[in-house]
């Protein structure tokens, strides 16, 4: 059995566009560039997966055996497994990094969207109440 390409974790992550997508799945390094096009979920399902491990996502979704059948095809090697990133908050295309503060604004955000509209309707019954007063 002929050995096959070892490839960095931060080497793969860099393949995240649809015209260079590659992903991890079970500790092999796939380019499904060509595959883009006929994914039947469509091509941002695959480049959601870029940049982390993508088994779970892979698993997760209960590929029949043809789609595991064709995969053999789009592997191109390995990756160093010790290069991969234990946990990866997941990271919108665009926004940067996640951090505490980010978890702190998510719930200040939250929070408002619910306070916001009990104020509006508060407001509008208290000045209904003193409109109907005079």
């Amino acid at each position: 059995m002929a050995s096959s390409k070892v490839y960095l974790f931060d080497e793969i992550a860099k393949h995240n566009k649809t015209e260079d997508c590659w992903l991890i799945i079970s500790g092999k390094v796939y380019d499904v560039t060509s595959f883009m096009d006929d994914h039947p979920g469509g091509g941002e399902v695959l480049l959601s997966s870029t940049g982390k491990d993508a088994t779970n996502d892979f698993e997760d979704v209960g590929h029949s055996d043809d789609a595991r059948g064709m995969m053999g095809k789009y592997v191109i090697g390995e990756v160093d497994v010790t290069t991969v990133p234990t946990k990866r908050l997941y990271v919108a295309p665009g926004l940067g990094g996640t951090s505490s503060k980010d978890d702190k604004s998510e719930f200040l955000i939250k929070i408002l969207q619910l306070l916001v509209p009990l104020l509006i309707l508060g407001l509008a019954l208290a000045a209904r109440t003193y409109t109907k007063k005079e």
